[in-house]
């Protein structure tokens, strides 16, 4: 089937639960397993479940949620809330602008693309990455809807079966399982990665990102995250020149 033929209807829901079979994939799991570790961080908050629950489907993005938390603990005002978890989902932005034109095709409305924006995480992202070029070009908005709407319902679920047994967790147990996604985030990244500037972004934000922690802790993420992909955007741009004089 090509791009430019009439999807079936029934090769779409053959693809969407295909999608939904990834939650059985380590990503997912992963993913899943860090919420658990959420879901007792909002509870030793005493953040009411159903507010939690609403928080994993509306928010999505797990680092927002955690931002937005610490937020509603700190006292600050909702609209110094509003802009910092803005800001932190700002990243999303490349993340959706890389991953449509691999999925959509010439009859793709954009009403669709713009609901399964929502959906995109870190997660999702490079789930979708990896495997979408094994999908036929009309199939791969189905597939990704069918991982991302599940995964997304899944965690709401969860969330609210575990968040009343959670709360007797030894803390250094939540920490690990919470602590689970930005290592598989950082390996899934690296693995992924099909430019060289990406590894070198990863290297130098990791090294200025423990520099940062220790001079300035309440800006280290923002300071590491601006600094070294500016300064690997700015080596690879000056290698390319280089190589291109050659």
């Amino acid at each position: 089937m090509t791009a430019e033929t009439a999807p079936d209807p029934q090769s779409q829901t053959h693809w969407f639960l295909l999608g939904m079979r990834g939650i059985f994939s380590l990503p997912a799991i992963i993913l899943m397993l860090s919420f658990v570790g959420f879901a007792a961080f909002t509870a030793e908050a005493k953040i009411p479940v159903e507010q939690v629950m609403f928080m994993t489907g509306m928010v999505w993005a797990l680092p927002a949620k955690v931002i937005l938390v610490g937020s509603m603990l700190s006292g600050a005002h909702i609209l110094t809330a509003f802009i910092a978890v803005t800001l932190s989902s700002v990243r999303m932005m490349p993340m959706v602008a890389a991953l449509i034109p691999e999925i959509r095709t010439s009859r793709t409305p954009t009403w669709l693309l713009l609901f399964l924006s929502h959906f995109v995480a870190i997660t999702a992202w490079v789930f979708a990455i990896e495997r979408v070029n094994g999908v036929p070009r009309d199939g791969r908005v189905a597939f990704f809807a069918g991982f991302g709407i599940t995964l997304t319902l899944i965690n709401i679920l969860l969330v609210g079966l575990v968040y009343g047994a959670v709360s007797e967790f030894p803390p250094i147990v939540s920490g690990c399982l919470f602590f689970l996604t930005p290592v598989y985030f950082l390996t899934s990244i690296w693995i992924s990665a099909r430019h060289r500037v990406i590894y070198w972004a990863l290297g130098i934000g990791l090294a200025l990102g423990w520099f940062f922690a220790i001079v300035a802790p309440q800006y280290d993420i923002l300071l590491a995250g601006v600094i070294g992909g500016t300064l690997a955007w700015w080596g690879e741009r000056m290698l390319r020149q280089r190589e291109a004089s050659r």
